[in-house]
């Protein structure tokens, strides 16, 4: 997969998305890796009582099933990345110390996980893509996540 080429998204932006997915009205096709990102990013700054790794699933949850998608051993929501994604935001969050979200964001794309693939760097494929993984948080098995 490609490094992120999505143009940059203001904080305006990020709060937009972040509106659309917690009121499921975002469209699915700016349910973007960055999308991603940009959500988790403004939800775990400014969304009162959040907890990422509490609330995040049930949220995405919905979204997706209100976007016509639904959540399977095989499609949609997905524990063991949503939880990795979670921490690597809030990492990036940590790191920017009261950054505008737009330059977090941007910064967090413009490195490795820009990827939409960047999991692949810790966990073996057939792990990250098992039914187990999933449903579950999984420990990486190539290497330590470093947030």
């Amino acid at each position: 997969m490609a490094v992120m080429t999505e143009p940059s998204l203001s904080d305006a932006a990020i709060a937009r998305i972040a509106a659309g997915l917690l009121d499921r009205s975002l469209p699915k096709a700016e349910w973007t890796h960055a999308g991603h990102f940009a959500a988790a990013l403004w939800l775990l700054r400014w969304q009162q009582g959040f907890d990422g790794p509490r609330d995040l699933p049930a949220i995405i949850r919905a979204y997706n099933e209100a976007t016509g998608g639904v959540n399977s051993d095989s499609e949609g929501y997905h524990e063991t990345i949503t939880l990795a994604s979670i921490r690597a935001a809030s990492a990036a969050l940590a790191d920017g110390a009261g950054a505008p979200l737009s330059e977090i964001l941007a910064t967090l794309l413009a490195g490795p996980l820009g990827r939409s693939d960047w999991p692949l760097g810790y966990w073996h494929e057939d792990t990250l893509f098992s039914v187990a993984a999933r449903r579950d948080w999984v420990e990486p098995d190539r290497a330590a996540l470093p947030f």
